[in-house]
């Protein structure tokens, strides 16, 4: 990417703080989230391609999400260990479009699949009878697919608006990675263009498939109104609350950093939200999806056997 003469050649990243032992504190913690998350995604990827029973719309979508999931952590994580135990701080340019590029594709591909998991609940509740022919394996696979492609279309535009800014108020990122509003702070001259691309990123990627998962749960709560049994109710929310607690913490942490007005940003508070995100939800899926589920406690203990 051509860079102009006021952009910097690297950036150093501040990270959480500058104490050696806060910072050594910091790395057992993300090395022990990290490992969990790699077990954690990889075990639930495996289970669902070993078990057949496994082999259904629903449980496509949530190895897709542990594969995604997998990858996005991987995106962060090895630099923030390296910047808490290294005294180089550094990332280069060339180091910090690749993290922005794949962590903003990551991001925006996981808010598509998430909608397309929100319509496959959809079906499941709301269209039982039809359900198998309706989500059919290549249906699902154009959904992921989709979701994938859109994430990184979307990324490639953010990406080289963002890095075509000139970077001439200093070179050092107040966050643990090359995050969106910390470059943006470093960056001068007029940005009016680049906030009518930010604010069109946002309302295509975010909040597009938030109105989706919410018209599409509009119409499983109608649906599951509908249905005279208290068993069968509780049933029927059981098959989507896992996916629910998923979108409100994923979606709630981003609409939290992203949609607010310029004047309310604070690095030091959105630094600890943007932790939960990057680090802490990926980690959390595994755990959301296979504690609360007899078929993949079932499959666990048959291939544990």
């Amino acid at each position: 990417m051509e860079r102009s003469n006021h952009t910097a050649t690297e950036f150093i990243l501040v990270g959480f703080t500058t104490d050696p032992t806060m910072q050594l504190v910091l790395f057992g913690v993300f090395l022990g989230v990290y490992s969990l998350t790699v077990v954690g995604n990889t075990s639930l990827v495996v289970l669902i391609c070993k078990d057949s029973r496994l082999h259904t719309p629903m449980y496509f979508f949530i190895g897709n999400l542990s594969f995604l999931d997998l990858w996005y952590s991987t995106v962060y994580t090895p630099k923030i260990l390296m910047t808490c135990i290294s005294e180089d701080k550094s990332i280069s340019f060339a180091g910090c479009v690749c993290q922005f590029f794949f962590s903003a594709g990551l991001a925006y591909s996981e808010c598509y699949l998430l909608a397309a998991m929100a319509y496959d609940r959809y079906m499941a509740i709301s269209k039982p009878l039809l359900y198998s022919q309706a989500m059919s394996v290549k249906l699902c696979a154009s959904l992921v697919a989709s979701s994938y492609l859109g994430g990184f279309i979307n990324s490639s535009i953010i990406t080289k608006r963002t890095f075509a800014l000139n970077f001439c108020s200093g070179n050092v990122i107040d966050d643990f990675f090359c995050d969106l509003l910390p470059l943006v702070k470093l960056a001068c001259g007029k940005k009016d263009g680049y906030q009518t691309v930010l604010y069109f990123l946002l309302a295509s990627n975010v909040i597009t498939p938030t109105v989706l998962i919410l018209a599409s749960y509009l119409f499983i709560i109608a649906t599951i109104l509908r249905i005279r049994s208290t068993q069968g109710r509780l049933k029927a929310f059981s098959t989507c609350s896992s996916h629910l607690i998923s979108v409100t913490l994923y979606y709630g942490s981003i609409l939290y950093i992203y949609s607010r007005p310029q004047s309310s940003y604070s690095l030091d508070r959105d630094k600890i939200v943007s932790t939960f995100y990057t680090v802490v939800f990926p980690v959390l899926n595994p755990m959301i999806y296979s504690l609360r589920n007899k078929d993949v406690k079932e499959a666990l203990d048959k291939l544990i056997k």
